[in-house]
């Protein structure tokens, strides 16, 4: 199969990525899916993945603030918060060396011919799950116009680190941020209406930071909602169209709906306390359970970590289904016209398209809708156009990975990387640029929840 334009000959011409985020060292105790990374790549394997996608932790392992990583301490968010809630649902107790973690991650990947995609959600939840608050601290300590060049200094290290341990060959591509626009990214002077242009030059400075550094490893950014609308808000320097692609539609209209992200007093409120389970806690006493800066550092309001935790997952997967048929065609619609737009992008870039997550949105931990029928329905259509435009990478959905129930639902998940590693359906349309005859890279400039 020929490589997409843009891509070394040392990697593979198809990537299928399964989404290990931090979860890899937050659910790494005894039981949980991360214990063992040997059975993790193997059961990723026989699914027919080649690829992971990480929070690498560059500023944690690398960065200049003084914290011991020979024995970081993993923790829940506190009593039953995030028990229900995708991500969240950690055990707790993990103890890690981190370097020593991240070479165990690339040895693993080798055993099993597996490549790594090395990003950070340190400006995102990444530092909640640490037992005390000096990751946290550390990252806010650092004066927004900096942040986007430190974490790239940082994930620079970490790259020379994984190259001094000869486990280079093993890297996809290198991320400066996930999602920069959904992040603490965004704290740069007029982030706060814009989430896009005020930092497009910090982000391309970052991209460059890491492309100077290693000019033999691809560099790149993330927005897990793309300015469709406004792609010239995008940095050109990135050397893969990474984006985040996820539809919501009817799952957004159930969030107002039932009012999942209102604050309190208004939250709960009654249309929720009407799709809750019967053993639901007061709000109020649930609340208390994380601590403040804890909450904070998630990202996410205590509203949606309890609606999430206590919803009855029938009465909610039910009320989405009876709702869909009011959004089938304009999610399908969304999906189209924002893989199109993607696909252009990459194209005029002359860089592989790569969709890093994707394709509804956030649903509780045993909600099944995405995973049922419907969802792998709008999965197959963004895989198919993925396929038709001839994308470099793709997940079957941010859900299908092992510390998600999706994860067991094999045979579909056989099906369709083998569908994309084939390069079956795939036109030569936008986003698929064949490498030279002699296999070396042709030259070129290189370079969420976004609702319906």
């Amino acid at each position: 199969m020929v490589h997409p334009h843009g891509v070394p000959a040392h990697l593979p011409p198809r990537l299928t990525i399964t989404l290990w985020d931090f979860s890899w060292y937050t659910q790494a105790t005894a039981g949980e899916p991360f214990h063992d990374l040997d059975t993790a790549f193997a059961e990723a394997v026989g699914r027919g993945y080649n690829t992971v996608r990480i929070c690498a932790m560059p500023y944690l392992l690398f960065g200049d603030h003084g914290i011991d990583t020979s024995a970081l301490r993993f923790t829940s968010m506190g009593g039953d918060v995030g028990r229900r809630t995708r991500w969240y649902n950690v055990a707790g107790g993990a103890v890690l060396d981190g370097r020593r973690r991240l070479l165990a991650l690339f040895e693993a990947a080798r055993r099993h011919d597996c490549y790594v995609i090395l990003s950070s959600w340190e400006y995102q939840q990444s530092p909640a799950f640490l037992q005390g608050r000096e990751w946290y601290d550390a990252l806010i300590s650092i004066p927004p116009s900096d942040r986007h060049v430190t974490i790239a200094r940082a994930m620079a290290d970490l790259v020379g680190f994984v190259k001094d341990a000869g486990l280079a060959d093993r890297i996809a591509y290198a991320e400066l941020h996930n999602e920069v626009d959904l992040s603490r990214l965004t704290q740069v002077d007029g982030g706060d209406t814009d989430p896009y242009w005020p930092q497009r030059q910090a982000v391309a400075d970052g991209v460059a930071v890491l492309r100077e550094r290693h000019p033999d490893v691809l560099a790149t950014t993330c927005y897990g909602i793309p300015p469709y609308l406004d792609m010239a808000a995008v940095p050109d320097n990135g050397q893969v169209a990474h984006f985040h692609v996820y539809v919501y539609g009817v799952l957004a209209a159930l969030e107002r709906w039932a009012g999942v992200r209102v604050p309190p007093p208004e939250f709960p409120t009654p249309r929720l306390r009407a799709l809750l389970r019967e053993d639901a806690p007061p709000f109020e006493a649930y609340a208390k359970q994380i601590e403040p800066w804890r909450l904070a550092a998630t990202g996410v309001s205590a509203s949606m970590f309890y609606s999430y935790d206590w919803v009855d997952t029938a009465k909610w997967d039910r009320w989405l289904y009876e709702n869909y048929g009011d959004y089938r065609i304009a999610m399908t619609q969304a999906l189209d016209d924002r893989l199109s737009v993607i696909a252009r992008w990459a194209d005029r870039h002359g860089v592989p398209a790569v969709i890093g997550e994707g394709w509804i949105g956030y649903t509780p931990l045993l909600a099944e809708f995405e995973d049922g029928p419907v969802g792998q329905g709008l999965a197959e259509h963004a895989l198919t156009r993925c396929m038709e435009y001839g994308f470099w990478g793709v997940v079957l959905g941010s859900n299908s990975a092992p510390h998600h129930p999706g994860w067991r639902n094999v045979e579909w998940q056989r099906r369709w990387t083998s569908r994309f590693r084939s390069g079956q359906g795939m036109n030569g349309g936008p986003g698929q640029h064949a490498a030279s005859p002699s296999g070396e890279v042709a030259d070129g400039p290189g370079t969420g929840n976004g609702e319906v």
